[in-house]
């Protein structure tokens, strides 16, 4: 079991790194792919904690489809690479990339130093299941789902109506 606390203070840090990479990519293609690594380790920070499920759906879902069709959409309006603003100091990310490194240790030396338990969350290794999820879900939560199901519906309503008059 000691592996797990360091699979994810590695994943944590990867995630930060690969984020920050998203953000400062000057391509948006090459900025999908930072988003890419980063759900992937995502994935990786859930599969640590015992939630498989949520682990798989992440892939799935996110790294998958949601970002093929990001891919899709890049491709289709034509993203030219962004405006040359200045030159990197390389030096500088090097030390904020060292510097990450070193936090993300400190913080598991801090946490193993408190003696705190480096295990999931939940009392049982049935808290990342599928069953488990949807009765949360659809009982304690099913207003939250239904909100948010509103949400996605007008953002897509809203998406289509701009689409078709930008191409009219």
């Amino acid at each position: 079991m000691a592996a797990a606390p360091f699979m994810f203070f590695l994943l944590a840090t990867i995630s930060v790194v690969a984020a920050i990479g998203m953000l400062v990519a000057r391509s948006p293609v090459y900025s999908a792919l930072w988003l890419v690594l980063n759900l992937f380790c995502v994935a990786g920070l859930y599969l640590t904690m015992n939630a498989t499920f949520i682990g798989v759906i992440q892939i799935l879902v996110y790294a998958g489809a949601i970002m093929v069709l990001f891919l899709f959409v890049i491709m289709l309006l034509n993203l030219d690479a962004l405006p040359q603003l200045e030159e990197i100091d390389w030096g500088m990310v090097a030390g904020f990339v060292l510097g990450v490194v070193v936090l993300s240790q400190l913080l598991y030396v801090i946490a193993s130093g408190f003696d705190l338990p480096m295990e999931a969350m939940g009392a049982s290794a049935e808290t990342g299941s599928a069953e488990t999820l949807g009765i949360a879900l659809y009982t304690r939560y099913a207003l939250h789902v239904e909100v948010a199901a509103v949400l996605l519906l007008a953002a897509t309503v809203g998406a289509v109506m701009l689409a078709q008059k930008r191409f009219k």
